[in-house]
């Protein structure tokens, strides 16, 4: 991996280079817990079928996917935005086949510094370049926008879990998002319950998107809540590698082969 350089026309070579990387940037309204096992799990499954995966954390709280992972405190792209380290060494190799990468802390988006938002993106936009799915585990910052544009060039995907105190929150960051980035698709990945728990999610969600806030709103696909994950949590494995035949782990194949396909698709 080549060491970061800025200049202006970074991202005029990366829009001539050749296609689009496939990002996929998730907000999630479910328990930290649920979400990072998530990812974890989604990025080993997607590492099992494409070659280059990689989770970038952009957690302001530091409860993000490097700090499940313990590669918290590593360099991150904001390092290498203020030239300190170059680009590879942000990147982290893990057990579950899978890289992992930080963002870095921050409070609010970088606006008002037009400068600073640009050597973000960039550093971003060289990263995403390099792997063939890269998922970005994202949160909003106080004035509900994400720390950098770019999170927002891919797909959106919602995680929420089937209470209603998750579906009321996931909705709210709909609104949020809906509000600042304008009329587009967002993408509904239910958690800890059956394909019909998970669909009567969606479908509720996706008629109050369409009816108060002209949104269409896709079901992405369900993660079934599944012991299994637990008990490969507790043993530090995937549920993939520890449990192959669980029902989550089917459930992780089949969305990371939807993933690996849309990938595939705009290659």
């Amino acid at each position: 991996m080549a060491s970061f350089d800025f200049d202006q026309a970074e991202g005029l070579r990366r829009m001539l280079a050749g296609p689009r990387p496939r990002v996929i940037t998730f907000v999630s309204a479910a328990s930290q817990a649920e979400k990072n096992a998530m990812l974890v799990n989604l990025g080993a499954s997607l590492a099992n079928t494409v070659h280059d995966v990689l989770l970038l954390d952009a957690q302001k709280t530091g409860s993000g996917i490097a700090s499940r992972l313990r590669a918290g405190r590593g360099v991150t792209l904001q390092d290498v935005c203020q030239r300190k380290r170059a680009l590879q060494d942000a990147v982290h190799e893990t057990d579950q086949g899978f890289r992992v990468a930080s963002f870095g802390q921050f409070t609010q988006r970088a606006t008002g510094d037009s400068r600073k938002e640009e050597k973000l993106d960039d550093a971003f936009g060289s990263l995403a370049k390099e792997m063939d799915v890269m998922l970005v585990d994202a949160e909003l910052d106080e004035n509900g926008e994400f720390p950098i544009a770019s999170f927002a060039s891919g797909e959106i995907v919602m995680q929420v879990s089937a209470d209603a105190a998750s579906i009321k929150s996931a909705y709210a960051l709909v609104k949020q998002l809906n509000a600042k980035l304008g009329k587009r698709p967002y993408g509904i990945l239910v958690t800890g319950t059956s394909e019909k728990g998970a669909q009567r999610v969606y479908a509720n969600m996706a008629q109050a998107a369409s009816r108060y806030l002209a949104v269409q709103l896709q079901f992405i696909g369900f993660i079934p809540a599944d012991e299994h994950l637990v008990q490969a949590a507790r043993l530090g494995r995937t549920v993939i590698d520890a449990f192959p035949m669980a029902h989550a782990s089917v459930a992780f194949r089949s969305l990371a082969g939807r993933f690996a396909s849309s990938a595939a698709v705009m290659a």
